[in-house]
């Protein structure tokens, strides 16, 4: 059985300092999505979301496709299925869950001041986050009700500089913080605001390290008026990539 599809407005910018120069190399990211939601006869229930978007950096422009599979399983646990959003664009891929249950959503609800938060690097590996999440004036989002809460956590990070094609490791701290705003009425994630930042130091050889500084911004906007046809999924790969039209 399937649910109605969920519409998204995506954007994003990536802006990245690299050494002590003041020059700045910055992509920007401008598309839609679509979360398909199922329902299969032993509880479990699949989200699929379908981005498509224009990547816009100093190498030119490039349009999109990128796919995001996750189950949820009768216990409430989420796992993935497929990956194939190297961006972060999709609604998906991101540091909170794509729904509640009802018990988690009426603690949002009544959430009166800050309790700690616990999240997993949004850039992988091992590393933890740890913050907090505090309440946040709720509204309206496409006509729809929901509840907000703001979020901040950070922590210590290792890994590859997350730039195409790179092998050069760093080290340094990263910083995540926004706000998600979900249906009060289905617990479904409608909107998130989040920034993350790092601050880190890259290994160029065993005596020498360059600053790098990194900010990764991401909006993504429930918006039932979007309804431009998504390209069918691939079934392999990581997406598609193509020349932009001017």
């Amino acid at each position: 059985m399937a649910a109605a599809d969920q519409e998204y407005a995506v954007s994003g910018d990536d802006v990245y300092r690299i050494g002590s120069t003041t020059t700045v190399a910055k992509i920007t990211y401008e598309g839609t999505e679509r979360l398909s939601i199922t329902h299969s006869a032993g509880g479990t229930k699949k989200f699929t979301a379908l981005a498509r978007y224009t990547r816009n950096g100093d190498d030119g422009k490039a349009s999109v496709v990128a796919r995001f599979i996750q189950d949820m399983t009768p216990r409430g646990t989420f796992e993935d299925e497929v990956d194939e959003d190297p961006d972060f664009l999709t609604v998906l891929n991101q540091p909170f869950a794509i729904q509640l249950d009802a018990a988690t959503l009426r603690d949002l609800r009544t959430l009166h001041k800050k309790v700690p938060f616990e999240a997993s690097s949004p850039l992988g590996g091992d590393a933890v986050l740890r913050g907090f999440l505090r309440p946040a004036p709720g509204g309206e989002i496409d006509g729809t009700k929901v509840t907000a809460v703001k979020f901040e956590a950070e922590g210590v990070m290792t890994g590859t500089l997350p730039t195409k094609g790179s092998t050069a490791r760093m080290s340094g701290q990263m910083r995540m913080e926004g706000t998600a705003y979900y249906s009060t009425e289905t617990a479904l994630l409608l909107a998130l605001d989040a920034t993350l930042t790092i601050v880190a130091q890259l290994q160029q050889d065993a005596l020498n390290r360059v600053p790098v500084h990194i900010v990764y911004r991401r909006a993504i906007r429930a918006d039932s008026s979007l309804k431009t046809p998504l390209p069918a999924p691939l079934a392999t790969g990581a997406g598609t990539e193509s020349p932009a039209t001017p």
